[in-house]
């Protein structure tokens, strides 16, 4: 079972920076990572994700292998490959992988314009290793589905990491 985490940083550079730290750890496998979005809420309200897959582009590229395919088998490949490409994209624009996309924008709607939410998808992970690791980025727990022990540890860690001084 996958343990969804949610961490507010004051910049979405700083999420970033944080979601690339996790891709290293996910490298020395002391993390698995189901998916790791970061949203933003810009001064309009409007919120963006910012996703790993681009579901509609990935989408377009299989549809048109697959309408090339067929177009090729009735001798019509060009038309097999603009319908391929159309149903393709459409298909990946309607799938949701990973953190529902709903869920995402309706909990960054309390964000301050500017600020950057982390949703991490955890599989598995070596949580003291992956937790000294992240500790010194701060940002706030916004939410989590881990044990409460396991949150107030991270919470604690984020918290000294936002209280002790810059250097």
């Amino acid at each position: 079972m996958s343990d969804l985490i949610v961490i507010v940083y004051p910049t979405e550079a700083k999420a970033e920076e944080v979601r690339e730290r996790l891709f290293e750890l996910q490298k020395q496998y002391l993390i698995t990572l189901s998916d790791a979005v970061i949203a933003t809420k810009n001064d309009a309200g409007k919120i963006k994700l910012n996703q790993l897959v681009n579901t509609t582009a990935a989408g377009a590229v299989s549809g048109s292998f697959w309408g090339l395919l067929v177009g090729v088998l009735f001798l019509n490949p060009l038309l097999g490959v603009a319908v391929g490409a159309a149903s393709g994209a459409l298909g990946g624009a309607m799938s949701d992988f990973g953190i529902n996309d709903a869920f995402m924008k309706e909990l960054s709607g309390s964000l301050q314009p500017g600020n950057g939410a982390l949703f991490v998808l955890v599989k598995e992970m070596t949580a003291d290793k992956v937790l000294k690791e992240i500790a010194g980025y701060g940002g706030v727990v916004l939410k989590t589905s881990l044990d409460d022990s396991k949150e107030q540890a991270l919470r604690d860690a984020l918290q000294k990491a936002s209280a002790a001084p810059a250097s």
